[in-house]
């Protein structure tokens, strides 16, 4: 290794260095958990579909997940001018 490389590690050393910080800096929350990750219970799947209905607690107790309905699907789009008319 010649005195370029040594000089140019050092270098970089001491910038990088620079950034640290020592002062405490708060931590962000843990993001909510979804459906069938909630610590510390077991995900159900009651009817069979593939889809996590709910979840046992370490107790045994089934809780059901409650979620909106679904919204209604759009209309159908409108039959368009041009084509064939009969």
């Amino acid at each position: 290794m010649n005195t370029k490389h040594i000089a140019i590690l050092l270098g970089g050393t001491l910038a990088l260095g620079a950034c640290a910080s020592t002062q405490s800096e708060p931590i962000a929350p843990a993001p909510p958990v979804g459906p069938g990750a909630i610590v510390g219970t077991i995900a159900a799947d009651r009817n069979g579909d593939g889809i996590i209905d709910g979840y046992y607690t370490a107790d045994g107790i089934y809780s059901a997940f409650q979620a909106p309905p679904c919204p209604p699907p759009p209309p159908p789009p409108p039959p368009s001018r041009s084509g064939e008319r009969g």
